[in-house]
């Protein structure tokens, strides 16, 4: 059994909830298996520094039921305890018209109980009737019982405790106005775990907060990790491709399961940093540019001439490269930050990454127009945009036509393929699509047999 975390909307506390809870069992020293619903790289940045286990979303838009079903059955078995954090409200889904890759969605999909997470900053007796809502709104999702976020007073509990006592189900926490307990944020959402000085005395707030919050002996057997059936193994490659992966602060969203699945087929990960390394790793066949953050450390981007033109260099001899929003960015000849400096990049997409106020977010459908290293032209994709930049100049022959939207009637086009480069806004989870891992592989393959024809 595990149990997901769910709001009854957006910004009802979910995460601190999810936090406290994670952060708590950490200090009881227990093994414990997180995961996120939906595409969102941030959140899992800190499950995965509370829990030393890497965070795995869960996203059926981005891969499909059964992939959802395998990840939590896979990661679940040799933990404790899992817990799932929801996203926005826990009828929410991919379009209005229902909720698919919802809380709920996953909720069903797995067979697991919710931990409603209720805000009840203005309520009072109100809350029974938000509660008996969700409570009754789908009878197939069961309710194990409510965390009362921001209660103001020992009498504004009593007033919420007696309203919801005709619903017949536990109050498992109370959480009382937390002003002191804050991860600040910017303009894509909180800021990741590895920007934050201060991180370890924050969890450690969070796990005081949980030790007193929760009522362990309802909530703890609920958690408990009870996971029965059996994944499919995947297979290896014979031979070992070297991936440069750019991780640091500019360029860390990435899924772990994206990771895990170029390993499965036989790559070899290694990291290096965009920001401070001058050269890339040494004999390495394919290059990987995650999303991040460029426009915030633009500067140092810049200032790193040498790692700029050594990526350039590689490029220009053919290397495989995928470029995946903020690696779009960076490939691009300049960015534009939210001040108006200007700072030049790689400069292989002859393009500028201006940065603005409007957000561009929401699932995608795209349908490729041309080959690149890691879609043949006529593929069907999914994907998530989540980005406030927007390029100067728009390729004349786009890798992407994309559906702006679960069930949009608009489109638009979207995408560079240059020499060996696919580039894109798009994030995508290689667990919808095993085809785009393995041709990006074989196109990395093919690069090492030509160095090595022409070494010879």
């Amino acid at each position: 059994m595990a149990i997901i975390i769910a709001g009854e909307r957006s910004g009802v506390g979910k995460t601190t909830v999810t936090l406290a809870l994670l952060s708590a069992l950490r200090n009881r020293n227990q093994k414990v298996q997180s995961f996120k619903v939906g595409p969102d790289y941030i959140d899992p940045m800190f499950h995965g520094y509370i829990t030393n286990l890497p965070c795995r979303n869960l996203d059926p838009f981005l891969t499909s039921e059964s992939y959802v079903q395998q990840c939590f059955i896979r990661h679940s078995k040799n933990a404790e305890y899992a817990v799932i954090e929801g996203v926005m409200g826990l009828f929410d889904g991919a379009a209005g018209g229902n909720d698919y890759a919802s809380t709920a969605h996953i909720a069903r999909l797995l067979d697991l109980p919710v931990v409603l997470v209720l805000d009840c900053s203005r309520l009072s007796r109100s809350v029974a009737a938000i509660a008996h809502g969700y409570k009754t709104f789908d009878p197939r999702i069961k309710i194990a019982g409510f965390v009362l976020n921001r209660v103001g007073s020992d009498r504004h509990l009593e007033l919420l405790t007696d309203a919801l006592k005709p619903l017949h189900l536990p109050i498992l926490g109370v959480l009382r106005r937390q002003d002191n307990i804050t991860i600040p944020d910017r303009h894509l959402g909180l800021i990741p775990s590895n920007e934050l000085e201060n991180l370890n005395t924050v969890v450690e707030q969070l796990a005081q907060l949980g030790e007193s919050c929760f009522d362990w002996g309802k909530l703890l057997p609920l958690m408990v990790s009870k996971v029965d059936g059996e994944v499919e193994e995947d297979s290896n490659l014979a031979s070992k491709i070297r991936i440069a992966i750019a991780r640091d602060s500019a360029f860390n969203f990435y899924y772990p399961d994206n990771l895990d699945i170029l390993r499965s087929l036989g790559a070899d990960l290694v990291n290096w940093s965009p920001l401070k390394d001058t050269k890339l790793p040494e004999d390495v066949q394919g290059l990987y540019f995650g999303g991040g953050f460029p426009e915030v450390f633009a500067a140092e981007l810049a200032d790193n001439y040498q790692g700029r033109k050594a990526v350039e260099n590689a490029i220009f001899r053919g290397i495989p490269t995928y470029g995946e929003c903020g690696g779009l960015m960076y490939l691009c000849e300049r960015i534009i930050d939210f001040s108006g400096n200007i700072h030049p990049m790689v400069g292989i997409i002859p393009s500028t990454a201006v940065m603005g106020k409007r957000l561009t977010l929401g699932y995608r459908n795209a349908i490729a127009m041309q080959d690149s290293p890691m879609i043949s032209r006529g593929s069907k994709i999914r994907g998530h945009e989540f980005h406030r930049s927007t390029l100067n100049l728009e390729p004349q022959n786009p890798l992407f036509t994309m559906q702006l939207g679960y069930d949009s009637q608009n489109f638009k086009s979207e995408g560079w393929q240059i020499h060996q480069v696919h580039a894109s806004y798009l994030h995508v989870h290689f667990g919808g699509n095993l085809e785009i891992p393995s041709r990006f592989l074989k196109h990395c393959f093919r690069f090492a047999d030509s160095c090595e024809t022409v070494l010879i």
